[in-house]
């Protein structure tokens, strides 16, 4: 009989996504002895269903479905008794309550991050953040954001938005998780040793002053868009790419929640225009406006199709983003540096410039400029608007590999995808870590 595995999921794309990935490793590799089982937690919709279907036909996962009037006690209490106790219960961060149930069935538990390392190291620093300063942006606080194991010099304003008002809910929330992440089992990590050396020396090395658990890199495990991208129409978008000359490109999107204003959509067509380079943009309703019919004409500059037709390309709400970066005509990517986009674009090796817009968004782009030199950073107003001069340069800049910046970046990148390749090999950081990983489950 093979041993149990459940996965439990946060809701959301962004953190399903990335969990399926980490079941399809563990099931790839571990197949016949461990059986994979996902947990949703509220149900799917049509998309969600189709994707799973998807993903069923291709790997040997079973997934399982929580109706709201069903409680998680009641699920496991059920794997329990129809089996032998699952070896590991692996959960989204988000999902840390369930921390509560796994210790009463006595299940080992283990934290999954689709997120950096750099990000965890931060959570698991946050409970002494807490306890030895007493507000946010006090000399005390942000001298300890300069000096936290693993990271780059900090500032309030690079902090994940739920870490900035003690007041608030998110934040004790955010408190009462790193407490429990320190107690866990282990965590799991969507990243690879070589890409964020100093922050794992750092989780390895208990840095902060705390026991942690131990921390397992096992990426990077992102999705190949087949399963991903079934319900859904690029617009054209690959075959265009495939006429454009090789690295030409520059392609902007920002993600499932990233909307602007209308002046700030306005404003990054007069900076592509005047880039002069090939583009494609990923273009969301405004904020505002999300429930409307999204109309190019009535949003962008008037003309600003025309002028810029044959070098520019615009696709109304969603592309296939990992597909996109895997073409060889894509020689940039903007990016509001959500985690999973900056592993497509490293996995894809393309140079990236960083727009962070929300949750760890601004960690990652400290992370991404100082200390991985993936991304070249674009500077923002007071009120985080984003001039269409500065756009322009910044995207001239990261298309220019033959000097300065934008060199650095892309040889820096291509590094990265091969150490990536490397890492998912036999034998790789990655598969070692998963190695270990299984191996301790056994126990």
């Amino acid at each position: 009989m093979k041993d149990i595995i459940i996965l439990y999921p946060a809701m959301g794309r962004g953190h399903l996504v990335p969990m399926v990935e980490l079941g399809k490793f563990i099931s790839t590799h571990h197949h016949t002895s461990l059986s994979v089982n996902i947990l949703l937690p509220s149900p799917p919709n049509t998309a969600t269903n189709q994707y799973i279907a998807a993903v069923t036909a291709a790997v040997n996962i079973t997934f399982h479905h929580l109706s709201p009037s069903q409680h998680l006690l009641a699920t496991l209490q059920s794997f329990v008794s129809q089996s032998s106790k699952p070896k590991a219960f692996i959960l989204d961060f988000f999902n840390h309550s369930a921390t509560t149930v796994t210790a009463a069935l006595n299940i080992p538990t283990f934290f999954y991050f689709p997120n950096a390392a750099s990000t965890v190291a931060l959570f698991l620093h946050t409970p002494t953040l807490h306890h030895k300063t007493t507000k946010v942006s006090t000399s005390s606080y942000n001298d300890m954001l300069r000096s936290i194991p693993g990271l780059p010099p900090l500032t309030p304003e690079d902090m994940p938005e739920p870490m900035v008002d003690r007041r608030s809910r998110s934040y004790e929330s955010f408190v009462n998780m790193s407490i429990q992440m320190r107690k866990t089992n282990g965590i799991i990590v969507n990243s690879f040793e070589k890409l964020e050396a100093k922050a794992f020396m750092a989780l390895e090395n208990n840095n902060n002053g705390e026991r942690n658990p131990r921390v397992f890199c096992v990426g990077p495990l992102v999705s190949t868009g087949n399963e991903n991208d079934v319900d859904s129409d690029d617009e054209g978008c690959l075959s265009w790419l495939d006429l454009q000359p090789k690295r030409s490109v520059v392609f902007l999107s920002f993600g499932s929640y990233g909307r602007f204003s209308k002046k700030q959509i306005r404003e990054i067509a007069v900076g592509l225009e005047n880039s002069g380079e090939r583009f494609l943009w990923v273009v969301r309703n405004p904020i505002g406006y999300e429930r409307r019919e999204l109309v190019l004409e009535e949003l962008l500059p008037k003309g600003f199709l025309e002028r810029t037709k044959g070098r520019g390309l615009v696709v109304r709400e969603w592309a296939p983003q990992a597909e996109v970066l895997s073409r060889d005509s894509v020689g940039g990517f903007v990016t509001h540096c959500g985690w999973n986009s900056v592993l497509e674009a490293i996995t894809g090796g393309v140079p990236m410039v960083a727009w962070p817009l929300y949750a760890e968004q601004r960690l990652n782009r400290v992370v991404m400029v100082e200390e991985m030199g993936v991304a070249l950073p674009l500077r923002e107003n007071r009120d985080g608007f984003v001039a269409a001069t500065e756009l322009e340069e910044r995207v001239r800049e990261v298309m220019d590999s033959a000097r300065g910046r934008g060199k650095e970046v892309r040889e820096r990148v291509l590094r990265d995808r091969e150490d990536a390749v490397a890492a998912l090999s036999e034998g790789g950081s990655s598969r070692v870590a998963l190695d270990q990983l299984v191996e301790l489950w056994r126990q």
